[in-house]
């Protein structure tokens, strides 16, 4: 799949002496790296999930969905998935980025085909073009955190739910009544039940949801910071004319 550049001009290609496609930033210097960013996420998740799956096997999970009988758990874990989802796609984005800006240990020559042409676009990005991005990057990744913040609202009304569910099996009418007594007390533990595991979810979720967040956030300043580097690079490479 091609990688998906801030802007259009990083994904020109033209074809070296030797027959190879290079782009705008092998022009200039730099080349593909491994990043640690999708390997840095994929030790949280699968550390999250073997903690998911300790609780499974204990029978925790079981307890969960079986007291909740609203199945705001099961919501509340869907909007999670999606979360998830969303932020390993952005990572996987944002890591091909970064090894784009990553230098080389050997500059390409200026006298390369194409090479000033290309070099001409880099330069016309001024200030104006790197607030652009610098917003640009930060929208993509906020809606991990939009829906790391919905996790706990959703575990908000759920507690608000299991109240109303509790609150709704008392009548005052029977509580002197023997027999009346222990539906109260069934429907009670029910609302309760639903109150504290859809917290206890939510709050978990979010955690979760939010250290990938996190995680994307120092992708996102890693890429800008060699997005900087980069166009001082290239206005470094700048020939200065004298006017004198």
């Amino acid at each position: 799949m091609a990688a998906t550049y801030p802007f259009p001009g990083l994904a020109d290609t033209s074809v070296d002496k030797t027959g190879q496609p290079r782009n705008f930033l092998s022009l200039t210097g730099f080349r593909r790296k491994a990043s640690t960013l999708l390997l840095r996420m994929a030790l949280l998740n699968l550390l999250a999930f073997g903690l998911l799956a300790a609780a499974w096997w204990e029978g925790l999970v079981n307890t969960v969905l079986e007291a909740d009988k609203t199945y705001l758990t099961v919501l509340i874990f869907l909007v999670f998935t999606v979360g998830l989802v969303i932020s390993v796609w952005r990572a996987i984005q944002i890591n091909r980025e970064i090894d784009q800006f990553l230098p080389d240990t050997k500059q390409q020559s200026e006298t390369d085909d194409g090479f000033m042409t290309q070099k001409h676009y880099a330069e016309s990005l001024g200030n104006g073009a790197i607030g652009a991005l610098r917003m640009r990057l930060a929208h993509r990744i906020a809606a991990v955190r939009h829906i790391a913040n919905v996790l706990v609202l959703l575990g908000l009304i759920g507690t608000v739910l299991g109240f109303i569910i509790a609150l709704s099996g008392v009548n005052p009418e029977t509580a002197s009544d023997i027999e009346g007594i222990a539906p109260m007390v069934s429907t009670l533990i029910q609302g309760m039940s639903t109150a504290l595991y859809t917290t206890l979810v939510g709050s978990i979720l979010n955690v979760w949801l939010s250290a990938n967040y996190q995680m994307l956030a120092s992708g996102t300043v890693e890429l800008m910071s060699r997005w900087m580097e980069w166009s001082e690079h290239t206005k470094a490479d700048k020939p200065k004319t004298d006017y004198a």
